[in-house]
C-alpha cells in the first residue's frame, strides 16, 4: 500500500532515526478503554513491556469528538505524555478518495493540544451525500476515518518490517480481537490486547480512571454516531445531547436532511433522533430550538432516484443512487412551488409544516427487486450532486422509457 502523507505544519524535532527504531504502535481512540491502558502502562512502561523510545501513540481524528472528550484528554493525558516524552502522532484523512492521502496533524514528544479534525471529516462526507452512518454490516465509517488512516501511516513508516500494534479492546469485547486479527492486512503486524489479558472489562476500566483522575471518562465516538443504541448507551447519549443543544441541533439537521432524501435514513435504524426528544421537556426543547436555528439556511429542491437491482446469481446488488439539485430558495417558497406543480399533475405531496419539508413521489418504491424509485424533495442545501457510475444506463434499461415526469420550470 502506498499513500500520500503530508505534514501540517512542518514538524521539527523528530528524525528518520525515530521511525527506523519504531517497533510498537499504540492505538488511542481517546475513550475510556484505550485511555485506561495508556494511563496504567505509563505508570511503569518497562513493567508492561514498553520502550517509549521505540513506541508511538497514534490517534486518528474524525472531526466530531465530543467537547468533554477533548477537554479530558488535554487536561489529564497530554501532560503525562509530555512529561514522559511519549511520541504522539495525530492523523487525519485528506479527502473522500484514498488517493487524497492523509495528513500528519502533529508528531511530537511534547504535544501541546489535541487536533480534533483535519481537512476532511466524516461529517463533511455524510452531509455532502445526504446520509447518516449505517448500523448494518461493518463499521465502514470507522474503517475509513480511523483504520485506513492509521494503516497508511504505519505502512509509510514501517516499510514492511515487524512491529506490534496495541489496541484497547476490553475484556467484554474479546470477539473484536478475533475480527481484528482476521481482517488486518498490515505486513509484519502482531496485534496485542492487554486489557483482555488483564481481564479488565468496562467496569474495571471506568473504576480505574475514576480513581486515577477523579472523573468519569465517557465513551469516545462521533456526535452523530449510530451505535449508541446498539451499545446499550442510548440514555447516556441523549444526556450528552441535552448537555450540548447546539450539537444536538446540528445532528438533527443531518438526520432530517438524510430522511428528506430517504425516509428510511433514521439515525438509529427504526428510531430517529428527532422522535426521541420531548418538546414538553425544557432541556429537550433547547435541542429542538437549536435544530430550528440550524434549518434557517438556504434550502434546495432535489430530484432523487434509486435503483434496486439483481446480480447475475439473483442476489441483491448495492443500491444505486442519483441526486440532482434542481433549485435553491427558502423552504416555504420551494415547498409551495413543488406543491403547486404536483397538484396540477395529480401527484400527492407529503408536507412537514413544522420544519418545512415537502416531498412528492413520482415513482414509489415497489415490493420486489428489481425496482426503481424517484422523488422530488426539499431539504437544507448541503447535499451535492452525485450519481453512481452507469446509473443512467441502468435506469433507462429498467424503466424502459416509462419514467414519470414532473416539469418544474
Amino acid at each position: 500500500m502506498t499513500t500520500a502523507v503530508t505534514y501540517a505544519p512542518a514538524l521539527p524535532g523528530l528524525t528518520a532515526a525515530d521511525n527506523e527504531s519504531l517497533d510498537t504502535v499504540i492505538n488511542w481512540g481517546l475513550g475510556a478503554d484505550s485511555t485506561a491502558y495508556l494511563a496504567k502502562m505509563l505508570t511503569d512502561p518497562a513493567a508492561h513491556g514498553i520502550d517509549l523510545e521505540r513506541t508511538a501513540v497514534v490517534y486518528m481524528a474524525t472531526g466530531s469528538e465530543w467537547p468533554e472528550t477533548r477537554f479530558l484528554v488535554e487536561e489529564f493525558m497530554l501532560p503525562i505524555l509530555r512529561e514522559q516524552g511519549v511520541r504522539f502522532v495525530q492523523l487525519a484523512r485528506n479527502g473522500h478518495l484514498a488517493a487524497d492521502g492523509i495528513t500528519v496533524l502533529d508528531d511530537s514528544r511534547r504535544p501541546g493540544r489535541l487536533h480534533a479534525r483535519g481537512a476532511w471529516t466524516l461529517w463533511d462526507e455524510m452531509e455532502s451525500v445526504g446520509t447518516v452512518p449505517q448500523q448494518a454490516g461493518t463499521r465502514k465509517c470507522s474503517l475509513r476515518a480511523k483504520g485506513d488512516v492509521g494503516d497508511r501511516w504505519i505502512t509509510s513508516v514501517m516499510g514492511g518490517r515487524s512491529f506490534r500494534q496495541i489496541i484497547g479492546f476490553n475484556a467484554d469485547e474479546a470477539g473484536r480481537c478475533l475480527k481484528d486479527q482476521a481482517n488486518s492486512k498490515l505486513l509484519g503486524r502482531r496485534g496485542e490486547f492487554p486489557l483482555v489479558d488483564w481481564g479488565w472489562g468496562r467496569r474495571e476500566v471506568e473504576d480505574y480512571l475514576l480513581e486515577r483522575f477523579g472523573v468519569h471518562w465517557p465513551k469516545s465516538y462521533c456526535t452523530f454516531c449510530c451505535y449508541p443504541i446498539s451499545m446499550g448507551s442510548l440514555p447516556a447519549h441523549m444526556e450528552r445531547m441535552r448537555a450540548h443543544p447546539e450539537i444536538a441541533g446540528e445532528v438533527l439537521r443531518l438526520e432530517y436532511t438524510a430522511m428528506s432524501l430517504n425516509p428510511n435514513a433514521r439515525l438509529y435504524g427504526k428510531k430517529s433522533l428527532l422522535e426521541l426528544f420531548d418538546p414538553a421537556q425544557s432541556r429537550d426543547r433547547a435541542c429542538l430550538d437549536a435544530f430550528q436555528r440550524e434549518l434557517d439556511i438556504p434550502w434546495a429542491l432535489y430530484r432523487v432516484r434509486r435503483l434496486f437491482l439483481l446480480s447475475a446469481d439473483g442476489g441483491h446488488r448495492p443500491v444505486m443512487r442519483s441526486t440532482e439539485q434542481l433549485d435553491l430558495g427558502r423552504p416555504q417558497q420551494l415547498a409551495h412551488r413543488l406543491t403547486a406543480v404536483s397538484h396540477r399533475h395529480g401527484i400527492d405531496v407529503e408536507r412537514d409544516h413544522h420544519y418545512g419539508r415537502a416531498r412528492a413521489w413520482l415513482r414509489p418504491r415497489g415490493e420486489a427487486w428489481p425496482m426503481a424509485e424517484e422523488l422530488i424533495t426539499t431539504a437544507p442545501a448541503r447535499v451535492t450532486d452525485k450519481q453512481d457510475k452507469n446509473f443512467e444506463t441502468q435506469w433507462r434499461s429498467l424503466i424502459s422509457g416509462t419514467a414519470a415526469q414532473l416539469p418544474l420550470a
